[in-house]
């Protein structure tokens, strides 16, 4: 195994370089012990719980396993106020049945911050930007490491130079949210992993992370013969009895052919890669709106959730183009015989 794999294992306890992808809304306690107690890394992404929540995961994870540990959280948007596609998408959520109470506020970015400092993972990753200074001093202090997402060059320079400790390099086959840190660009900066890794181990000095399409020991030996010292794993993690997801989420991804997973803002206004659902496929039909602008259409989504609306998934049905590779093994076996067959291939 090449050096720089061993380094990065070392560096962060680990006994295999496979990291769970920190996905809100899908990543349980149960399922980051699995994988720390596996070898690799169990992470959560915090970007719906407020400081209490964090607080109690975090605890959760730890009862179960003292291996090491990502959260991850948004950097926020520059609200833009859109009152025409804020009402277009209102109207057009009416096809779908009869929303519920609006209500609910997002958690707070800085107390979100500061519950990540107390609890003191192993690493704190961002997505959609880049933490400021300050924030970046404290986890350092703290022995914390900070994992940047990046899917260009640029933003992989820019979080090196603002003291990223490693890169995530995201590929356009990632399931859910692309890591893009200006909204409006997402559909024209979609590169895949196999052209993004060796671009960003090229030019930068931190090591790289390889996210996008790996769902099997083949993606694995893949990425780290392309320079990455490290994989994140999402969707193959998704149908295991540990992640918990809603039945229907986890049959839209049964056999799912990589040409059929689609890129929305159906869910929440910002670009994700998801299953086809009848849901999702109306928001590409001709007569459909555009989707509000995040935060809003993640809003208006969750008030139809809580209404009569039968139209709407009752889950962000994320998808990443392996995700015919997801099995309903335990997780724990499947980050097992994922490296196993890696290292078969490496050697």
């Amino acid at each position: 195994m090449h050096r720089r794999v061993t380094d990065f294992c070392e560096r962060y306890g680990l006994a295999l370089p496979i990291l769970e992808a920190p996905m809100a809304g899908a990543s349980s306690p149960e399922l980051a012990i699995a994988v720390a107690e596996a070898g690799g890394m169990g992470a959560c992404g915090v970007l719906l719980d407020d400081a209490d929540r964090i607080a109690a995961w975090v605890a959760r994870f730890r009862a179960g396993s003292a291996g090491p540990l990502q959260l991850n959280v948004w950097v926020p948007d520059d609200l833009v106020d859109d009152p025409g596609g804020t009402a277009a998408a209102t109207a057009f959520l009416h096809r779908f049945g009869a929303p519920g109470p609006a209500g609910g506020h997002a958690p707070a970015y800085t107390a979100q911050c500061a519950a990540m400092l107390d609890a003191a993972p192993t690493a704190v990753s961002s997505i959609m930007g880049l933490f400021d200074a300050d924030y970046v001093t404290r986890l350092h202090e703290r022995g914390i490491a900070w994992f940047a997402t990046a899917i260009t060059l640029d933003d992989a320079l820019a979080a090196q130079e603002a003291g990223a400790d490693a890169v995530i390099a995201q590929g356009m086959e990632a399931g859910g949210h692309r890591g893009v840190v200006d909204p409006d660009t997402a559909e024209r900066t979609a590169v895949g992993l196999v052209a993004l890794v060796p671009h960003l181990v090229d030019h930068l000095d931190v090591p790289v992370i390889a996210a996008g399409g790996i769902a099997d020991g083949r993606g694995v030996a893949a990425a780290l013969a392309l320079g990455a010292s490290a994989v994140h794993v999402g969707t193959a993690l998704l149908r295991t009895p540990e992640a918990g997801i809603d039945p229907a989420w986890s049959a839209s991804l049964d056999g799912l052919r990589p040409e059929h997973t689609v890129p929305t803002r159906a869910y929440s206004g910002r670009l994700g890669r998801a299953a086809p659902t009848p849901y999702v496929r109306a928001w590409a039909d001709p007569d459909a709106p555009t989707p509000a602008r995040y935060p809003t259409q993640r809003q208006l989504v969750t008030r139809w959730r809580r209404g009569d609306a039968p139209g709407v998934d009752r889950a962000n049905h994320w998808a990443g183009q392996a995700a015919a590779l997801a099995t309903t093994e335990p997780a724990g076996q499947v980050i097992t015989q994922m490296w196993a067959e890696a290292r078969a291939l490496l050697a």
